[in-house]
Order: structure tokens, then sequence, then C-alpha cells
């Protein structure tokens, strides 16, 4: 394999935790609703799809396993910020530090001291080193675009995010659209989550998430809450995450840190430059309260 194809490939493998993260999200927020608990709900989705993988000794059961986990972890969630108007960001904050928490407790308890090395049964890799995940979110993309912009259901769920009380006149429950979208946007966060476990790595490390979920969140707002911009926008920390693996082979003599903060860089530049030209939902992060 090239150097070339070797860095695509490994882009598009970087990508899709990222990918799956964004596509959950961009439904979550054409509703209304912002889950800054996406980090908490990728890393317990990261711990439940290990402990199911290693109990049921098959990768597809964890993968079931951490899509019951995040759809929990986002009833609790949905319960807060749309049954009783809590504010969003803090609910969301406190998913992230819970699922830290409770991550990294039970592991130690489970298995010992931070350190203790897991081995476990990962999903098969594909044409090209890919797993059933990158194939599965790549076939996501126009699908959920399709369903936000060419149904009638999606048309209701994006009237949850620009004008809920004009939804609400038109007869469309708005508490339930809104909590069926977070349902199933922690349902594809802890898909997303179990990728790091069983595709990536094939084993779980306290705090394996490091940051995707927030990264997924700007990619949303990078992509102009688009299923086709947010794949734009993961393909691209991607492939500058993989660079961190083939600067080397690729000749750039260049100091290694650079390399490490640029995933984080070019975050932050498609953040700022791809949010000038978005406009986010007119009611997103604002509570709704049925008249």
């Amino acid at each position: 394999m090239s150097v070339l194809s070797g860095t695509l490939l490994g882009s598009v493998t970087m990508a899709t935790p990222l990918l799956l993260a964004a596509l959950g999200e961009n439904v979550v927020q054409q509703a209304g609703i912002v889950n800054v608990g996406l980090e908490g709900m990728m890393l317990i989705g990261a711990f439940t799809g290990m402990l199911g993988s290693r109990h049921f000794g098959s990768p597809y059961a964890g993968l079931v396993a951490a899509a019951v986990a995040g759809l929990v972890v986002a009833l609790l969630f949905a319960r807060f910020v749309v049954k009783l108007s809590a504010n969003q960001v803090v609910v969301g904050v406190v998913i992230n530090l819970l699922a830290i928490g409770l991550t990294g407790t039970i592991y130690r308890a489970v298995f010992g001291a931070t350190g203790t090395f897991l081995t476990l049964s990962g999903l098969p890799h594909l044409m090209g080193g890919l797993t059933i995940l990158t194939l599965f979110s790549l076939a996501a993309v126009p699908i959920v675009w399709w369903a936000l912009f060419r149904t009638r259901r999606g048309l209701e769920l994006r009237a949850c995010g620009e004008q809920p009380s004009a939804a609400d006149a038109a007869g469309v429950d708005v508490g339930r659209m809104r909590t069926h979208a977070v349902l199933f946007g922690g349902a594809i966060a802890g898909i997303a989550g179990a990728f790091l476990s069983l595709g990536e790595s094939n084993t779980f490390i306290e705090n394996m998430s490091s940051g995707r979920g927030f990264i997924a969140l700007a990619i949303v707002t990078s992509g102009r809450w688009n299923p086709w911009g947010s794949l734009a926008a993961a393909l691209l920390f991607g492939f500058t995450n993989e660079l961190q693996f083939q600067w080397q082979a690729l000749g750039l003599h260049l100091p290694y840190q650079l390399f490490l903060a640029l995933p984080y860089a070019a975050t932050l530049v498609i953040l700022t430059t791809g949010g000038k030209l978005s406009r986010a939902p007119a009611s997103l992060a604002l509570p709704y309260r049925k008249a």
C-alpha cells in the first residue's frame, strides 16, 4: 500500500467516529437542542461496547450494548432539557463529568488499577482495512440528509428547531419530536464511541474519547448543519489527524509537536470559517414550553 492510499484510508478511519457523532448531532440540533453531553455519551459507548464485546465474545453485541447505553444516557439528558427545560449546556457538562467518573470507577473496580491492558474481540476489517462502521457512516450521510430535507417528518423536526410555536400550532408534538431526536443522537453517539474501543484500538482506555465529542459539535457547526458539510469537515479533521502517523513517511521534516496540534488547529479554522457562512436553527438551545 502506497503512502498516499494509506493516508487516505487512515483519514477515513479517523473521521468515522466524528462523522457518526456529527450525523446524530445534526438531527438533534435541527430539532433545537444542543447536546453538549456528546463527549460523555461517546465515552460511555466506548466503555459499554468493551463490556458487551468482552462478555458475549462478539463485537456486534458490543455495538448493541453501546447503542443502548447511549440511548439511556440520552433519555436522562432529554428528561432534563426537554421535559424540565433545564439549561442544555449545564446538563451536558454534568453528563460529561458523570461519564468520566462512572467509567473510570467501574473500570478500576472490575479490571484493577489503571494501566490494565484489555484485548477485545474487535470489528472485522473489510477492504483496505476499513470496518463496517466506516462504511455505515458514509452510507448514512445521504440517508440522514434525505430524512431531514426531503421528508415530511424531517420538515416537522426542523420546524421544531426554527419556530416551535408554529410547529405546535400545526399539530406537531414539539416535546416528543425533540425527545426522539435526542434519543437518536444518543444511540448514534454510543455507536461512535464503540468504534474507538472495537474498531480502532480493540481495547479500552480511560477517557479515550479525548475530546472527540466536542470536535463533533464543531463539525456540525462548520458543516452548516448539513450532513454533507459534516462529512467534508470530518474528513478534513481525519486527514490532519492521520498526518500524525504519516508525516515521517511523507518526508515532512517538521517538529512532531506541529502534527500533534494540527487536528485541533484545523478544528478551530473550519469552525471560524464555516460558522461565519452558516445560520443556526433559530430556536437552537432555547427551551420550549407549551402555552
